[in-house]
């Protein structure tokens, strides 16, 4: 059946791509080797918390947005977007198989006219150096008889202010040619296209705008932990910088980085630099400082069970949150499951408040009813992710001990004797 578009990787990044393509009227076919994941797409029923079912359904039933499992489906697209994961191997080096899978399946589908373009993060060299080798193994060539962009992805999984829609899209093709072969497969789908000289100039971008990011975490957890020491209160010193209003960008501290971007892109650039004999020793420290934060959360934790006599064997600890961020039940990465591990080492006792995180399988835990008996069970409870369904003043009414890593109760003006803050 022939497509506008065919998307390669139907998670959390290629599922609200597609359905945004379709809403602007081109025709979408999402290839994943998930079967019960497109039986579900084609039922009309979403497993993405972005993607409402009945946004999908609409969709589905009018003919616009399809999912399969057979490759074949890719050679009939006009157009053909790669959104698959990038993680780290294990000694924190680029894990590019998913987007060698896609890539293959690609090629072996690949046709004159076609125009690919990839979506997943990573190292700068990537769309030049590993996909088009592989996409002209079958003879065609790359700017001729089809065209190859990077336009990676800036999904921010829960938030409603910047979309798939509204989003600026940052454009990089192997010639200019190929830059808007492929910025017309977005057009009227997003409302900016921002057209940088080349696939690596698009790459390093996305990179840059994490790493960013992941620096000034890093600066403002270290801060977290000298005003502990200091005695001073790292959120009011963090709300009356953030009152000049030039020179200062707001970034807060919290327990650990989180989800599928900040953990990871950063050292997909650490490692490519090493090719060039550069040492990336600013996103080595952040992410140093970051990964530290799970581990002097727990020292956290067993200091406030301390003063009220407790150790922390025996002790039973309340988590509120898991997720790695708010009012999401996005779970990759989330500093959670570290705080959660080195706690069961000492020894304590753990359960769990999520209202969008039901189970935790890998941990053996299901989500608690957040009740005042609950609460006032616990030795200490500890806001990991701050949702904003949950009632902090009732925490702070019934909780012994209230650690929150996530200034939840601040926020709201809640406090009490009971209650410290990162």
């Amino acid at each position: 059946m022939q497509r506008d578009v065919a998307v390669v990787g139907a998670g959390y990044v290629g599922l609200p791509l597609a359905v945004r393509l379709a809403e602007a009227g081109r025709t979408v076919v999402c290839l994943d080797p998930a079967a019960d994941k497109m039986e579900r797409l084609n039922a009309g029923d979403s497993y993405i918390e972005d993607v409402a079912s009945a946004d999908l359904k609409r969709l589905v039933d009018e003919g616009k947005l399809a999912g399969t499992t057979d490759e074949g489906e890719l050679r009939d697209a006009d157009a053909i977007l790669i959104c698959v994961p990038t993680p780290l191997a294990e000694h924190r080096e680029p894990d590019l198989g998913a987007v060698r899978s896609a890539t293959a399946a690609v090629a072996r589908n690949l046709r004159k006219g076609h125009v690919v373009v990839l979506e997943s993060t990573t190292y700068p060299g990537t769309t030049r150096e590993v996909l088009q080798p592989m996409l002209e193994e079958g003879g065609l060539k790359a700017g001729t008889d089809f065209h190859l962009a990077m336009s990676p992805e800036r999904i921010d999984p829960g938030r409603t202010d910047f979309t798939v829609h509204t989003t600026p899209k940052v454009m990089g093709g192997l010639t200019p040619e190929c830059a808007d072969k492929a910025a017309a497969v977005y057009q009227g789908a997003v409302d900016t296209i921002v057209q940088v000289s080349s696939p690596e100039a698009a790459e390093l971008a996305k990179l840059l705008e994490n790493i960013f990011r992941t620096v000034n975490i890093a600066l403002v957890n270290e801060l977290a932990m000298l005003c502990d020491r200091m005695g001073l209160d790292v959120w009011e010193v963090v709300d009356a910088a953030a009152t000049k209003p030039f020179g200062f960008m707001r970034f807060e501290p919290g327990p650990g980085l989180g989800g599928h971007c900040l953990p990871i892109d950063p050292f997909y650039l650490t490692w490519k630099a090493r090719e060039h004999e550069f040492s990336t020793e600013f996103i080595e420290l952040a992410g140093k400082v970051n990964g530290n934060m799970p581990s002097y959360c727990v020292d956290r934790i067993a200091r406030v069970l301390n003063d009220a006599a407790k150790s922390v064997r025996g002790a039973n600890v309340l988590v509120l949150g898991v997720a790695y961020k708010n009012d999401v039940g996005d779970m990759r990465e989330s500093p959670a499951l570290p705080i959660i591990e080195l706690l069961r080492d000492r020894g304590a006792n753990l359960s769990y408040h999520d209202p969008h995180v039901a189970t935790m399988p890998e941990l053996g835990l299901e989500s608690v009813a957040l009740t005042a008996d609950a609460v006032a069970a616990a030795d200490c409870v500890v806001i990991i992710t701050g949702h904003n369904d949950v009632d902090y003043a009732m925490v702070v009414d019934r909780a012994k001990s209230v650690l929150d890593l996530r200034n939840a109760t601040g926020r709201r003006s809640l406090g009490g004797a009971n209650v410290q803050r990162l």
